[in-house]
């Protein structure tokens, strides 16, 4: 699998089909494996690209730098060393709040965003947004991986004919790095480019999942304030929208793809 030295730090990635680039941006605690639904649906008509940030899968885990802006510098050195030209960025949770800091800070890099489960904040104003952000902190601060695996696993996928997917969600989680997850996770909290997003001037998909953390008007009231940008919700899906309602999300992802100005067709 192809390597790549950002800023002295080893990122690992991988690169199929031919055509636009597409370049998918995965959530915290993830890898470049979590993509595996989108990937076939996408290379018979794309380029794409799957990047392992810092401190995740198979890239290196260095003991510092975990911020939103050094993330969504990665990847902005990656898109410059590999001359990828215009490329459409997709990004879930963490993903998403890269794919925004970059298109905030270069605009004229990507032909596109697709924005999965996240927002251009992460920014606790109430007071039961302070409990959860200190809550979240705590426990994954105390408990150990396997815990926390197994507890994200279940509410990500609770139905029983998701039980296979389950058990690899957990097994993956558990191949994360302690102090980089925790790195990462802390590098979120407070992170937000909201007074930046007139900046963005490129074709913007979200996509929401009706049982998210985070409720549906959240993301509407951020569209709003975007150009060309639209809101899609996805029904009977939670976190892992990419997962388990991979066909839905395929479908409007190809879509938009088309429409944004690549060769795509929409599924049949």
């Amino acid at each position: 699998m192809p390597h790549i030295t950002i800023d002295g730090c080893s990122l690992h990635y991988t690169d199929q089909g031919e055509g636009p680039t597409v370049l998918l941006i995965h959530g915290l605690g993830s890898s470049t494996r979590d993509w595996e639904y989108q990937v076939p649906s996408l290379t018979p008509y794309f380029r794409v690209i799957c990047l392992d940030m810092r401190g995740h899968g198979q890239s290196d885990k260095p003991r510092g730098g975990y911020s939103i802006k050094r993330f969504a510098a990665d990847c902005v050195a990656f898109i410059e060393q590999l001359q990828l030209v215009k490329p459409h960025i997709v990004g879930i949770s963490m993903g998403g709040m890269i794919a925004f800091q970059l298109a905030t800070e270069r605009p004229e890099l990507p032909a596109s965003l697709t924005i999965v489960n996240s927002g251009p904040e992460v920014i606790p104003r109430k007071p039961a947004e302070y409990v959860m952000v200190a809550k979240r902190l705590f426990f994954a601060h105390v408990l150990p991986l396997p815990m926390i695996a197994r507890g994200l696993a279940k509410m990500l996928f609770p139905k029983p004919e998701q039980q296979s997917i389950r058990e690899t969600f957990e097994s993956r989680w558990n191949e994360n790095d302690r102090r980089a997850y925790l790195a990462s996770l802390r590098a979120i909290v407070g992170w937000g480019v909201s007074d930046k997003l007139s900046r963005i001037d490129c074709p913007v998909l979200v996509v929401a999942a009706d049982m998210d953390y985070t409720p549906v008007e959240s993301k509407r009231e951020y569209v709003s304030r975007l150009g060309d940008a639209r809101l899609e919700v996805i029904e009977d899906s939670r976190h892992g929208t990419p997962i388990d309602q991979a066909d839905k999300f395929n479908t409007l992802l190809l879509d938009f793809l088309r429409h944004s100005g690549s060769a795509a067709p929409t599924q049949s």
